[in-house]
């Protein structure tokens, strides 16, 4: 049994992973960590990450970036494995990450989706074949609700095709302030807010009389809550290390 401390437990996204949870044989929700900590519950909701003292496995992360230093900070002083699952992270958050992970494990993904990581996945190697001869253009829908554009998934279909290109390509968002040509290495990134849109990545691969594209669609955050339940039950017990989508997906294919 996988026991969670779930990060931002009161938000849309906690409240997905805690009626999954319930529901879930092998894992349970030992305590919640939340600014808002009126909302009924199973278990126990602190305010201050510091605070909690309830035993655990694991930390998934479904909050704010302005909440990542006391996170962090906790899970080292408990030597816990962090899911973090929170978006809009900074260049700087990243890398942290990336640091604390010879302290602790850690894992990250910028969708927690299996889905749209194997799209990723489909995207290098699509790239890796049709670089030379197609251009490439990344748009994304969300909601209008949602504070960050480009979004931190399509970014990272980016710099997974920039990770198997032979030159690395420069990233164009929009194109409203550009009066030029495509230049050949570009990567070209687009985002759409309206409605109540979960998620929606479109990657194209144009070329002469030709188009691919590669479509990924989450029609509710089911499918985000169902990959962080998948990353807890995958971290617990493992070592120090950074761990991402892919050793998951690895593990289990």
């Amino acid at each position: 049994m996988t026991r969670i401390i779930l990060s931002g437990c009161n938000g849309k996204m906690g409240q997905v992973i805690t009626r999954l949870v319930a529901d879930d044989n092998d894992c349970e929700i030992v305590a919640g960590i939340d600014i808002n900590d009126c909302l009924p519950g199973t278990y126990p909701v602190f305010t201050n990450p510091a605070e909690c003292n309830v035993d655990a496995d694991v930390i998934v992360d479904f909050s704010h970036p302005s909440a990542f230093d006391s996170l962090m900070s906790f899970a080292k002083s408990r030597k816990l494995p962090v899911i973090m699952a929170t978006t809009g992270l900074s260049p700087e958050q990243r890398e942290q990450l990336k640091t604390d992970s010879a302290e602790i494990p850690v894992f990250f993904s910028a969708n927690m989706s299996l889905g749209i990581n194997l799209l990723i996945a489909l995207a290098k190697k699509a790239a890796t074949v049709l670089a030379d001869n197609f251009d490439i253009e990344i748009i994304e829908q969300h909601h209008n609700l949602k504070l960050d554009a480009p979004s931190g998934t399509a970014l990272a279909i980016a710099d997974g095709i920039n990770e198997v290109l032979s030159a690395p390509a420069e990233y164009v968002y929009d194109r409203h302030n550009v009066r030029r040509q495509r230049k050949k290495n570009e990567i070209g990134l687009h985002a759409i807010r309206g409605g109540t849109i979960v998620g929606k990545h479109n990657v194209l691969f144009a070329g002469t009389d030709e188009v691919i594209e590669l479509k990924h669609e989450a029609s509710s955050k089911e499918v985000f809550a169902v990959g962080a339940i998948k990353a807890s039950k995958y971290m617990s017990g493992k070592p120090v290390g950074y761990y991402s989508m892919n050793d998951l997906i690895g593990d289990v294919m």
